[in-house]
């Protein structure tokens, strides 16, 4: 699986929420390359690292952050790829995540997910949306995703991503 959706997190310690995105978005048949790169701190590897990204044939990338969350915006300044943000719990639960990351100014667009585990599946199921929109294999594993989620639904009242 060639990837073509990126992942990055602002810490290591984001790894346990999106990480559900990674198994989404491995379980759709997508392949995908995460990697760990500060705003703040690794600001040229990162912008390097994005900006390189659409040559190398990707066509979303996945940004997860807490706190001011600033990764996704300069992710979103570095690259034209639809940037999809996940605000990871802080402080304050993570609203502080929430504000900065989807409080960017007008021409910089981050794509805002929930906060959390719920934001990372969902940012997963958005990048697959819009790969599927030039792929046909991935378009009919969102297809029988959707199919199944509904089965379970309604044979079982189960959600199939909720809990663990």
């Amino acid at each position: 699986m060639n990837p073509v959706v990126g992942i990055v997190m602002g810490s290591k310690s984001d790894w346990p929420v999106m990480r559900h995105a990674a198994l989404t978005l491995e379980s759709l048949g997508i392949g995908h390359e995460r990697k760990v790169y500060s705003a703040h701190r690794t600001p040229k590897q990162c912008k390097e690292w994005v900006g390189g990204l659409e040559e190398r044939g990707f066509w979303v990338l996945i940004a997860a952050a807490g706190g001011a969350a600033h990764l996704a915006g300069v992710c979103a300044a570095t690259t034209e790829l639809p940037v999809l943000g996940v605000p990871m719990e802080s402080k304050v639960q993570g609203v502080d995540s929430l504000l900065s990351t989807v409080q960017m100014p007008a021409g910089i667009p981050v794509g805002t997910l929930a906060i959390g585990k719920a934001g990372a599946i969902n940012a997963a199921l958005l990048a697959a949306a819009i790969v599927a929109r030039g792929d046909d294999k991935v378009k009919a594993a969102v297809h029988a995703f959707r199919e199944e989620q509904t089965r379970k639904v309604l044979e079982t009242g189960d959600l199939p991503l909720d809990g663990e």
